[in-house]
């Protein structure tokens, strides 16, 4: 990485409802590495069709999506940044109306309607996550994250409250965590040792349960398999809301892990100059930027430049987020975060 900058991976609703990279898609990722981001990553991209999770949603899953990501790579990659693609599957969060058949999860879940995967089931899943970072390489990105983050498909079987299964990917932690490590190995085998590595996990929400989250990147870091965790903490500065965690920050308590090879970044709430440097100071390797990556597309380039910068105030109108490389379906999209979008457009 040529700086210490991120762009985090974001929902944006912009490609085809096939999955294939749109004009809009790519210009947005495009003018980020160009910004001056050093690893620019994609919007979670899902590995199996029925995995979607939301509409407009960048795709991996099949062979016709080879010539939009190799053109998106190539793209970041001018730049200077390093392209990584960000590889998903919503399971139970997957909408109904976006896929053909109910949503799957690790067990059936009657409030989403979701459906239980069978052991072979899950043994395509994990092929189906190796085969998409298999497609991500032969498109010449940098490497890839696996989302287990934020309730989608692999948190769901991390989830002691989600997943009530009773073979060997359910009870025990070392039972719920086996996909995981399934898949991170069977990339590592099959892209080789150069090629990124990265996972993402969330400590809280969605029946996770911090020590269990530390336990398990305590353990990814010993395997030494992976090349980066990327932990979403939603908000890098709060205490974690299990009270028998408050005697530290949740950032701290990941920082104080024995990271040895394994580089840390993390996202929440890292907006300004000087939150990037409070982040660094603290003993994180880089930092993962949404929100300022959306207000300004070189957010990198004005932190290097002032290390007191700190991003236009909210809300902004729609032809400012157009100028920043937003299309007319992202700008919606972000009508749903409170005050970010101005309701006049003056």
């Amino acid at each position: 990485m040529s700086n210490k900058f991120m762009l985090a991976p974001m929902t944006n609703t912009q490609s085809h409802e096939d999955g294939t990279l749109s004009d809009d898609e790519y210009h947005w990722l495009v003018m980020r590495a160009k910004g001056g981001f050093g690893l620019t990553m994609t919007c979670a991209s899902h590995v199996q069709a029925n995995g979607k999770g939301f509409p407009g949603q960048l795709g991996i899953f099949s062979d016709k999506h080879i010539e939009g990501h190799t053109r998106l790579a190539s793209g970041i990659k001018a730049h200077g940044s390093l392209a990584v693609v960000q590889l998903h599957h919503a399971g139970m969060r997957s909408p109904e109306d976006l896929i053909i058949g109910q949503p799957v999860s690790a067990s059936s879940i009657e409030k989403y309607n979701s459906r239980g995967l069978t052991l072979e089931d899950i043994h395509q899943l994990k092929d189906d996550f190796i085969a998409a970072a298999i497609r991500a390489q032969q498109c010449g990105y940098d490497g890839v994250e696996v989302h287990g983050a934020h309730g989608y498909i692999l948190s769901q079987f991390l989830s002691a409250k989600i997943n009530s299964r009773t073979d060997n990917y359910g009870g025990s932690l070392e039972n719920r965590a086996r996909l995981l490590f399934e898949i991170t190995n069977g990339i590592r085998m099959a892209c080789g040792p150069n090629f990124l590595l990265g996972l993402r996990l969330s400590p809280e929400r969605f029946g996770m349960q911090l020590q269990e989250v530390k336990t398990i990147c305590q353990q990814f870091i010993d395997e030494n398999q992976i090349d980066f965790l990327d932990i979403s903490l939603w908000d890098c500065f709060k205490n974690p809301e299990e009270e028998e965690h408050q005697h530290l920050t949740l950032l701290k308590h990941f920082t104080n892990l024995d990271f040895k090879n394994v580089k840390l970044t993390v996202a929440g709430k890292i907006n300004s100059g000087q939150d990037v440097k409070k982040i660094l100071d603290a003993k994180v390797d880089f930092v993962s930027i949404g929100r300022s990556g959306i207000l300004h597309h070189d957010f990198p380039k004005q932190v290097l430049a002032n290390p007191n910068f700190t991003p236009t105030p909210t809300p902004v109108s729609e032809t400012y987020l157009h100028n920043e490389g937003l299309s007319n379906k992202f700008v919606t999209y972000m009508k749903r975060w409170d005050g970010f979008v101005a309701e006049n457009n003056s």
